[in-house]
């Protein structure tokens, strides 16, 4: 088959029919006009969000996104919550917190086998998919609006709940980089789900990300630092790239040895709030390192300032 033709067809669908070379310039934008935003990873305890926040705000660096609780928010209790939902809204940052349980808490171990990990990060039965919404709307009760979703039938089901009423409409959905999607067809499914904003895989090429920009509209969460547990790569010199041609975009900081797998596992509930804390203020300086990069090489690129409208800050 003439691989031409191939690209057609897939064109006709609206996925590119070949990786997006000539790398044009997005002319989407966060509703606030501006085309990249901060995030920073592993705010697992009020006390790391408020270092997060504290640290910004002597850098005078708005940061817009924390993606909390990645051990799972069952493990933090009520009063911490409460205690996590309003510093974030004091400071007027968004919180995507990740639900417990999942497929990791289970007694069946085919994920932990070296090829059953390739397909084990989705939830097992509807009892799974029945802990992970209880968690979560226990976490909406206490004012959270944003959450992680790594698995598609989850997300297709939450969405649903969304539209109906049964959670709020404001709640907003993150697809994980553990979902490992990577090529446009993928990012389009995820976005016709209900998710309204993806990680795709950290290691795409620029051509590979323009494609995934040019088939949907929702934010792309990037990353610039990963942990030596996915690759150990650092991008901040594609970060002026990356805001040209895949705006809107949030970028991810997340250094380290590992998120949650293997040794040296950051974000693992005996791992002490004071170590995350200081390492949370190292990623904000690494956020600023890029910002600073990015006007370098991108004058008149936008940066969100802090708190813009359409962010899921939580209502404690």
């Amino acid at each position: 088959m003439d691989q031409r033709q191939v690209a057609e067809l897939m064109e006709r669908h609206g996925v590119p029919g070949r990786d997006v070379y000539d790398l044009p310039e997005s002319s989407n934008r966060f509703p606030d006009g501006a085309q990249y935003r901060m995030e920073i990873s592993g705010v697992e305890r009020p006390e790391v969000l408020a270092a997060v926040v504290d640290e910004a705000k002597k850098r005078n660096l708005p940061i817009h996104r924390m993606i909390s609780a990645v051990m799972g928010a069952t493990l933090l209790d009520r009063a911490e919550l409460r205690d996590f939902a309003q510093i974030a809204a004091e400071a007027k940052v968004e919180v995507i917190l990740t639900p417990g349980p999942r497929s990791g808490w289970d007694t069946g171990r085919q994920l932990v086998t070296p090829e059953g990990g390739l397909s084990g990060l989705r939830f097992r039965g509807s009892d799974q998919l029945r802990y992970v919404i209880a968690d979560i709307m226990r976490a909406v009760e206490l004012g959270f609006r944003g959450f992680l979703v790594l698995d598609e039938g989850l997300l297709w089901l939450l969405s649903r709940m969304r539209e109906a009423g049964d959670l709020p409409k404001d709640v907003v959905f993150k697809v994980s980089i553990f979902a490992g999607h990577g090529n446009p067809a993928g990012a389009k499914v995820l976005e016709s789900l209900g998710a309204n904003t993806f990680n795709p895989l950290g290691d795409l090429s620029l051509p590979q990300l323009a494609a995934i920009r040019k088939a949907v509209a929702m934010p792309l969460d990037l990353h610039i630092y990963l942990t030596d547990s996915f690759g150990g790569f650092n991008r901040f010199y594609d970060g002026p790239e990356m805001v040209r041609t895949c705006s809107p975009c949030y970028f991810k900081m997340e250094p380290g040895p590992a998120c949650v797998v293997g040794p040296g596992a950051l974000y693992k509930p005996w791992v002490s709030g004071k170590t995350l804390a200081d390492w949370g203020r190292e990623k904000v300086k690494f956020a600023q390192i890029l910002h600073e990069i990015i006007q370098e090489s991108l004058p008149g690129a936008v940066l969100s300032g802090w708190g813009p409208a359409d962010l899921a800050i939580p209502k404690p």
